[in-house]
């Protein structure tokens, strides 16, 4: 495979240590080194806890690109061992561990999705399970003795937890020795990661170190908020994901909270940076913060999805919220099975929260707009319901055996 040439160009370099880059270890050396037109190895770990990859982990992805863009090699590992271990950074209570039939159920299309965003033809993927499934007892005491209990208890969230009398297990432990390794094992020369995993990217260039190789630099990319302005996280269904169809992409944009329209412009889109400026004195100006955010949300789709297919779904997010027409092509349910089938289809992320939007009123008849709560296809004609503000169905009468 021929080798990639390497841009030197120092405005581009200085974008790249500092779009979404929170805290960079150790900025003066990396710039440096990208100075130097030497290929750097740029290495990524995700772990395959949920089936799908939403556009808070594409924060890295997209500054793994622009290493990428600028003739670096991206190393991309996909954590099928260390997912089913867990990792505790962003955790306030243990995490589990994981069935390895379910990670490995989860990882059979993680190349696909993160191919929406980079070369994959051109980068270097992995599973950490090559290295990680191999150590021996004394591989793991020789990882260990490179920290200290302290070390790890002083972390702020396990801090909380011991004092609060919560358990901390000993597995949560050698998760950072893990990841640690993982950089040893490639030989990585930056690592990407966001700010809640500071303590296991720091374990990389300390191990790096006790296997003689030069300590990887690290970029922390900030936390973005979910669509509830909590931390994005498939566990608490506020996310947006990669492979989510256009019109559903778009319309989950344009439920964001206002205040974080100008962080996702900077941090989930590539618009230039003077455009996103404009955006933010446009919000200050006291411009519809609607009007931003559907650009945003345009954006969004396009990166994902081509401009065609952005447009389109502008479009029928238009005619569906703005002049309340009922989109085509909906979902066809006919089942004995209703809430089932629509946790099925992804319309609803489960049966509880299916009841709990029927409570509050959130599920009508799309056509004379009568609150729903109780779900059946009717025996003699088509009902089409309206969950929550995006979803429409079609629930079909049942035919005759």
């Amino acid at each position: 495979m021929k080798r990639a040439k390497v841009i030197t160009d120092e405005q581009k370099i200085d974008e790249l240590l500092s779009r979404g880059v929170a805290e960079a270890i150790v900025k003066e050396k990396l710039k440096e080194k990208l100075m130097s037109g030497k290929q750097l190895r740029i290495k990524l770990g995700i772990d395959p806890t949920s089936p799908d990859i939403h556009i808070g982990r594409a924060v890295s992805l997209l500054k793994l690109r622009d290493f990428q863009e600028l003739g670096h090699k991206i190393v991309l590992i996909i954590g099928d061992f260390t997912g089913i271990i867990g990792d505790t950074s962003d955790k306030d209570s243990e995490r589990p561990m994981i069935d390895k039939k379910i990670i490995d159920q989860n990882k059979k299309s993680y190349f696909e999705q993160v191919g929406k965003i980079v070369d994959i033809k051109n980068a270097e993927l992995r599973y950490n399970s090559e290295w990680l499934s191999k150590l021996k007892y004394g591989d793991i005491g020789t990882h260990a003795d490179v920290f200290s209990v302290a070390d790890f208890v002083a972390r702020e969230n396990i801090a909380k937890r011991l004092k609060a009398g919560s358990r901390v297990s000993l597995r949560e432990i050698l998760y950072p020795l893990m990841q640690g390794y993982d950089s040893v094992a490639v030989q990585a020369d930056v690592e990407i990661g966001g700010t809640d995993q500071k303590f296991n990217l720091l374990a990389g260039r300390a191990l790096q170190v006790r296997y003689g190789q030069a300590p990887q630099d690290i970029l922390m990319s900030p936390i973005i908020a979910g669509l509830d302005g909590r931390k994005m996280s498939s566990s608490w269904g506020n996310t947006i994901n990669l492979m989510a169809k256009p019109e559903d992409m778009l319309g989950k944009v344009m439920s964001l909270k206002d205040e974080s329209i100008i962080e996702y412009f900077m941090l989930c889109t590539r618009m230039p940076l003077l455009e996103v400026g404009e955006m933010a004195s446009a919000i200050r100006r006291g411009e519809n913060p609607r009007d931003i955010k559907m650009k945003l949300a345009r954006e969004i789709v396009t990166l994902y999805h081509g401009q065609k297919k952005a447009l389109s779904a502008e479009q029928t997010f238009v005619e569906t919220f703005r002049e309340g027409k009922i989109p085509e092509n909906i979902p066809n349910v006919s089942t004995d099975d209703v809430p089932n089938a629509l946790v099925t289809l992804k319309l609803v992320p489960s049966k509880s929260e299916l009841t709990r939007l029927m409570k509050a009123g959130g599920v009508r008849n799309a056509e004379t707009g009568e609150k729903i709560f109780t779900l059946s296809v009717s025996r003699t004609k088509p009902t089409i319901i309206r969950i929550g503000k995006r979803h429409f169905v079609k629930l079909t009468p049942k035919k005759k055996q």
